[in-house]
């Protein structure tokens, strides 16, 4: 114990590590749920349609050879319909142990879980450089850092993602949790160094490239959550505006950070470019999405895949004869036509999308009642708590509380105008997790002293 306050004390950046049996534990629980369950077998429906469902369409084009192409049935060209980070991995994945085959859903499902339990570690350092940084017990007993990596690790509602849905959810959560630890690394959340000191100690070139490259590749995997890229960058050099020596350093290193971003998304908007004579920076399916939330059938919820799954289907053929571009900005001009025809509907629509976003997406019962009833509890719950905690930490200045609130505000912003699903809160989670254990643990200042023999267990099992 008296060997770990040493290096506690000597090495700053070592009471923010994560213990490794937290990812082990994580990971193999994971694996072990997913084979177990056979959550790797998927149903041949339509096709093996939900084997990663437009993911895995794009996949298999690439793989047997027609290119990023077909999202839906049959061939239907080029398109951007989904973002390529996730898509090209599976496509990798296809075309060694080949399509919608058993040894292919086996892999994808077991490198989700790897990147869910990899959360794990982010999650740990995040609550650590917030929350207990000053903690006594340094990394043998950071409170909420313990508990929040250990919840993540354990509990059902954070793993159901990475054992069962073939998409990028796991790893856009894996991503912008990483991405929120770099902003407090190069920010210098938790560290010991003076404040004139911390954009030599913390905001290196280093840091500020690894932010660049996050960045960059959660681009490539769920363009939604660049609405937080902007906040974090400012954020950090808000915090160095004390010194317009650090704050100047810093402003370089950014746009370093933009550069190394921008090349990052580089190939794919060239591609886009070349393929459709547009700028596709993303995802280029947004105006059909919309237009799906403007119709009054789907009530401002649409479910299932935006084109019908028959090709012979007259909207699919219109959609394959226009081309992928044409298509989505005739949808687009349609959704703003009908914006403008019924703007209370779309208003309420949109106020019960921000509701249902973090209340819980009603839908029909896919299991049991109790097990849906569960699970309608729990999502209410990891909201109520995450929403309850960053008001508390924003409100006592908690160190980092107005990046994650960030998180929190701008995230869900494009689902609120377009359709809101459950697992599109995902990517948020760690930080939910994070501030949840906050809140309890604010809740009992009168166990601290007491629950410190039950944490160092905890490390030191």
């Amino acid at each position: 114990m008296f060997s770990r306050l040493k290096v506690f004390l000597n090495h700053p950046g070592e009471r923010f590590r994560a213990p490794a049996r937290i990812f082990w534990t994580g990971f193999l629980v994971r694996v072990l749920y997913m084979t177990l369950a056979h959550t790797w077998r998927i149903r041949t429906f339509q096709d093996h349609f939900q084997f990663g469902w437009e993911t895995g369409r794009i996949a298999r084009a690439v793989a047997t050879g027609y290119g990023y192409a077909d999202p839906f049935m049959g061939h239907s060209g080029p398109t951007t319909w989904i973002s390529p980070l996730f898509t090209l991995l599976l496509a990798g994945i296809f075309k060694v142990f080949g399509v919608y085959s058993t040894p292919s859903a086996w892999i994808i499902l077991t490198l989700n879980c790897f990147f869910s339990a990899l959360t794990a570690v982010a999650i740990y350092e995040i609550a650590a450089r917030c929350f207990d940084a000053n903690s006594p017990l340094g990394t043998a007993g950071g409170r909420v850092a313990l508990w929040s990596g250990w919840l993540w690790a354990l509990y059902p509602a954070a793993m159901q993602y990475s054992v069962r849905w073939i998409w990028d959810t796991s790893l856009s959560a894996l991503l912008i949790a990483w991405a929120a630890v770099f902003a407090l690394r190069i920010r210098g959340i938790g560290e010991r160094s003076a404040a004139d000191d911390l954009g030599k100690t913390t905001g290196t070139t280093v840091n500020w490239a690894i932010f660049g490259v996050l960045w960059g590749m959660i681009g490539l995997c769920n363009p939604s959550l660049l609405l937080c890229l902007g906040a974090s960058v400012v954020w950090i050099l808000w915090g160095m505006r004390s010194s317009w020596r650090v704050l100047t350093s810093q402003a370089a290193k950014a746009v370093l950070a933009a550069f190394i971003f921008s090349v990052c998304l580089a190939p794919w908007v060239y591609r886009n470019w070349v393929v459709f004579h547009a700028f596709i920076p993303a995802r280029g399916n947004l105006g059909a999405e919309l237009y799906q939330s403007t119709l009054e059938v789907n009530r401002g919820f649409p479910w299932g895949a935006t084109l019908p799954l028959v090709p012979a289907d007259p909207e699919f053929r219109h959609y394959q004869q226009l081309g992928e571009a044409r298509y989505v900005k005739e949808k687009a001009d349609a959704a703003k036509a009908n914006i403008r025809r019924h703007p209370m509907w779309i208003a309420k629509w949109t106020v019960q999308r921000i509701f249902f976003f973090w209340a819980g997406v009603p839908h029909g019962f896919e299991d049991s009642f109790f097990i849906e009833f569960f699970r309608d509890i729990n999502y209410g719950f990891l909201s109520t708590g995450g929403l309850l905690g960053i008001f508390l930490a924003v409100k006592r200045r908690v160190p980092g509380a107005w990046l994650l609130a960030s998180m929190f505000l701008l995230q869900p912003v494009i689902y609120y105008l377009v359709t809101v699903q459950a697992r599109f809160r995902h990517p948020i989670e760690p930080f939910i997790c994070v501030v949840t254990v906050y809140l309890f643990q604010s809740a009992q200042p009168s166990q601290r002293k007491s629950s410190a023999p039950a944490e160092r267990a905890l490390v030191e099992a």
